[in-house]
């Protein structure tokens, strides 16, 4: 995330172009408008433990 990434605002000051990270106008506060939906945490989903390999007993040489 530097200076070649076209996606940030760093990025987009070194290419210089517009977008919607840097925009020429300054950004406003909307009243009223369209209501953002709160943010949906999901639950961290833990993995089962990868069951224990038994290793073979070493041959006897004979």
């Amino acid at each position: 995330m530097g200076r070649g990434d076209r996606k940030t605002r760093k990025g987009k000051t070194a290419i210089r172009s517009y977008g919607n990270s840097r925009s020429h106008k300054a950004a406003t506060k909307s009243t009223g408008g369209a209501v953002k939906k709160a943010a949906v945490h999901k639950p961290a989903v833990k993995k089962a433990a990868a069951p224990a390999v038994k290793k073979a007993a070493a041959k006897k040489a004979g």
